[in-house]
């Protein structure tokens, strides 16, 4: 708290607004997860050009984390392998509480859509994209695993940050997956 009070009497002094230093201050907190629980959420978003997820609640972010994603995270997941991240509007359906990557949270892949596309190229479309924890078996910390693609497709928080995501959502909640 300390740091904060000189924080703020030191952009005071330099002539910075309070409004500005908020701002900033939600920034820079914004990749974080928080002892205070943020209630439920009706939207998750997942920006993969920014490597963040972004939990809403009407159409304002209540809290916002750096993703790990597969190896190749450019483009629409087309087939089984691909090592890729899909891209589209999707539900969390259910929760795995026995994950092997700690916890995990189903999305709807493939939909119709999906299955069409690869049908159509004669392909698999692949499945059980999830979002998870960390690998138990990593001897990066989370924070720094974060920095890394590292999944087969999945998308992957701190385990710190699933247990935020798993008490802020239902099965149902709709999940928007952005290039």
């Amino acid at each position: 708290m300390y740091k904060i009070f000189r924080f703020f009497l030191f952009a005071a002094t330099i002539g910075l607004s309070f409004q500005s230093v908020a701002v900033t201050s939600l920034q820079s907190a914004s990749y974080s997860s928080s002892n205070t629980g943020i209630g439920k959420i009706d939207l998750v978003v997942v920006d993969k050009s920014k490597s963040s997820m972004s939990l809403m609640r009407n159409g304002q972010v209540m809290r916002k984390y750096r993703i790990a994603m597969g190896d190749s995270p450019v483009g629409h997941k087309v087939t089984e392998g691909d090592q890729r991240t899909p891209e589209g509007r999707y539900i969390l359906d259910y929760k795995k509480s026995d994950s092997a990557y700690y916890r995990a949270i189903h999305i709807s892949y493939p939909n119709e859509e999906d299955k069409l596309r690869a049908s159509a190229l004669g392909l698999s479309p692949g499945g059980q994209i999830m979002i998870h924890g960390q690998n138990p078996n990593s001897s990066l910390p989370p924070e720094e695993a974060q920095q890394y693609n590292w999944t087969d497709g999945c998308i992957a928080i701190t385990n710190a940050q699933m247990d935020e995501l798993w008490r802020a959502i239902d099965e149902g909640t709709p999940i928007e997956i952005w290039p």
